[in-house]
């Protein structure tokens, strides 16, 4: 009789989804343990690059579910205080050159719909089967054993540590605590309606907000506090994103944002600019500490591998944080796909085997993506990259899948 085998993914965000999807099989039962009730968040959009929305829209087959609450970004463009206009990167070609799109989602849509399509009877290959409220606090790598808060254990064949910059499972792969490094960035993030906005005379002369573009207005000084923001949930809302320095570096992970506080920030900013976070309403504000790690020597041991943010947290700056998971989790089904059903456990040198095939694909690519990320953010040190905007952008857009990447770069080699 041919086993199911057993792959356990700890954390249920957009990585942990992600890998669901491109694992699942009528020969494999995915379990998923997510540690929180999957609460909605605050004022949180989301970018896909082209990179990740063709293996989203193209290879998922979401393209007819994301629809509806998707924005395709146009362009990009960045205005001083006094509303000039600074730099205009045009996006609108981007199906052409890369094959797809580059859309803006609110986090909560589309972390909906990947939970659809992982939990979903309807698609191809097992549903997963989600656990909420499962505190995950250590895995045994070698043996494939995961212990839970309330003493409950689970064994699978594959272990997936999609559980955040913060993750137990690192620490467990690496034996040691690895922390996200501080950046002295926080970001106060919120949402706010479309009808209120556009009746901002001032606002909409300099930035037309029903425009789907990623608007960003840059402070002076050399720690120069910015707005990023533009429309989402097909035009109905306006995400904004205020960066601020940290006062002293200890500003909590996630805590709701004070909005007084934050306006006093940007007093010295024009009213036009200022506009958006005056419609934020107090208990629709968040704020964020933006943090990042430094790569690490690995990802993998025995039977548990580390994806997203687990892996490589970045900065927001280039928008591939979510990308990279997405590319994580379709190298997760590419190189695991010979690997089915059998009359016992996966051998852990076979899982192993893929793991380290995984992290050696992946490594280098998302490894530069986050140096990059930095270099845009403003950091000089230790985040130089050999690339230009455009060949960076050529890098980060022309790919098409784990395979086909490792093939070029053996190519590359020869």
């Amino acid at each position: 009789m041919t086993t199911k085998f057993n792959i356990v993914i700890i954390g249920a965000g957009i990585a942990g989804l992600a890998a669901a999807i491109s694992l699942r099989s009528p020969t494999r039962t995915i379990l998923l343990l997510e540690q929180s009730p999957l609460n909605t968040e605050i004022g949180a959009t989301i970018s896909l690059q082209p990179n990740a929305s063709k293996i989203v829209t193209q290879r998922w087959n979401l393209g007819s579910l994301l629809g509806p609450l998707s924005m395709t970004d146009l362009a990009f463009e960045v205005y001083n205080l006094a509303g000039e206009l600074k730099t205009h990167v045009p996006l609108s070609s981007s199906k052409e050159k890369y094959g797809a799109e580059r859309m803006i989602y609110h986090r909560q849509d589309l972390h909906g719909v990947l939970k659809e399509r992982a939990t979903g009877v309807e698609y191809p290959g097992d549903a997963a089967t989600l656990w909420t409220g499962k505190r995950v606090t250590r895995v045994n790598c070698e043996e494939g054993i995961v212990e839970m808060e309330n003493g409950e254990k689970v064994i699978g064949d594959l272990i997936i540590g999609a559980d955040g910059i913060k993750s137990v499972v690192r620490g467990c792969v690496l034996g040691r605590e690895v922390h996200a490094r501080t950046t002295g960035w926080s970001a106060y993030r919120m949402m706010v309606e479309m009808e209120g906005l556009v009746q901002e005379e001032g606002f909409v002369r300099v930035v037309d907000p029903r425009v789907s573009r990623t608007v960003m207005v840059v402070g002076d000084g050399r720690r120069r506090r910015r707005i990023v923001m533009g429309p989402a949930r097909g035009g109905k809302v306006y995400s904004v994103v205020a960066l601020v320095p940290d006062e002293n570096g200890e500003t909590s992970w996630v805590t709701a944002g004070d909005r007084e506080k934050m306006l006093d920030t940007f007093r010295d900013f024009p009213e036009w600019a200022t506009a958006p976070l005056r419609l934020a309403k107090e208990a629709e504000v968040g704020l964020w500490q933006l943090r990042d790690l430094d790569p690490l020597e690995t990802w993998c041991r025995g039977r548990v591998i580390l994806i997203g943010d687990a892996a490589h947290a970045m900065l927001p700056t280039q928008g591939q944080g979510g990308s990279q998971a997405i590319e994580d989790a379709e190298a997760l089904g590419a190189f695991f796909e010979g690997l089915e059903g059998g009359e016992e456990r996966w051998k852990r040198e076979d899982v192993e085997r893929i793991n380290q095939e995984v992290f050696e694909c992946r490594f280098t690519r998302a490894t530069t993506i986050q140096a990059y990320s930095r270099l845009a953010g403003g950091e000089e040190e230790g985040a130089k990259v050999a690339m230009n905007p455009q060949e960076f952008m050529d890098y980060n857009c022309s790919y098409e899948g784990a395979v086909e990447w490792r093939r070029r770069q053996e190519v590359v080699k020869c």
